[in-house]
């Protein structure tokens, strides 16, 4: 049990990655706050952990709202009496299309959800953390922050900012004892990938992006979920500020 003992919350939690952290951090012994705006889906995630024998709880959150990570936070020191992990997943992408096709909502949307979000909760859980002696930060990234492709400009960039800020806060923070670390995914099976694809979800149009990556196929959610695994234990006590590629050769 590499988690036994610890209390992680997972903000997108209700599917994709941040279900296959969620289902696995329960599974390695953490006790999960399942965080999402989608209640139908979060609330499975829950059951299933706890049909599997896992502990956990479902937290409706809106990660672009301080009340609603405050009530995260809150939930889990009320239901577990301590937070160890934050996991900040929650994410949001335009479809692929040019720069100049990009709406203000939609770009205010992209950087409320993938940056200001961190930002929030981070200054939310700081305080706990201190409290406690340490903790720990993980915050999704992509490889489109190192490696972008065309047609998502403002995405890409909203994912750079998440590694400068990972490294940033590894350093502010390293004194305090709570380490940062950023994951890096390739395009995935998840609910976001037409829209990063910009086509059509056909086997021919899978087959063109499948052949940018070395390894031949998309990312998994256990793929994403296995490294989140690592970089969250006392495993990787001694690692902080780095942006992890999970990536199947893609970055190279």
């Amino acid at each position: 049990m590499r988690l036994e003992n610890k209390v992680a919350a997972v903000t997108g939690a209700a599917s994709g990655f941040g279900e296959g952290m969620a289902k696995l951090f329960a599974a390695e012994g953490a006790k999960v706050v399942v965080a999402d705006l989608n209640e139908a889906d979060g609330r499975r995630v829950t059951e299933e952990i706890a049909g599997a024998g896992g502990q956990a709880v479902f937290q409706r959150t809106d990660v672009t709202e301080r009340g609603e990570v405050q009530q995260m936070v809150a939930r889990a020191l009320e239901s577990f009496g301590r937070l160890d992990i934050l996991v900040n997943n929650a994410g949001f992408t335009h479809r692929n299309k040019s720069v100049v096709d990009v709406s203000d909502d939609e770009f205010d949307r992209i950087y409320g959800v993938n940056v200001k979000a961190v930002y929030i909760a981070v200054q939310e859980v700081i305080p706990v953390f201190r409290g406690q002696g340490g903790g720990v930060i993980l915050n999704t990234s992509s490889t489109a922050a190192l490696r972008p492709r065309p047609g998502l400009s403002v995405y890409n960039s909203s994912k750079g900012a998440v590694n400068i800020l990972t490294k940033s806060l590894a350093v502010e923070l390293a004194p305090e004892k709570i380490r940062v670390n950023a994951i890096c995914p390739v395009i995935g099976e998840t609910g976001l990938m037409e829209a990063f694809m910009g086509v059509p979800d056909t086997p021919e149009n899978r087959k063109n992006f499948e052949a940018t990556i070395p390894l031949g196929r998309f990312s998994r959610p256990e793929d994403i979920a296995r490294a989140a695994l690592y970089l969250v234990s006392d495993e990787a006590s001694f690692i902080t500020g780095v942006a992890m590629e999970v990536d199947g050769g893609r970055c190279v």
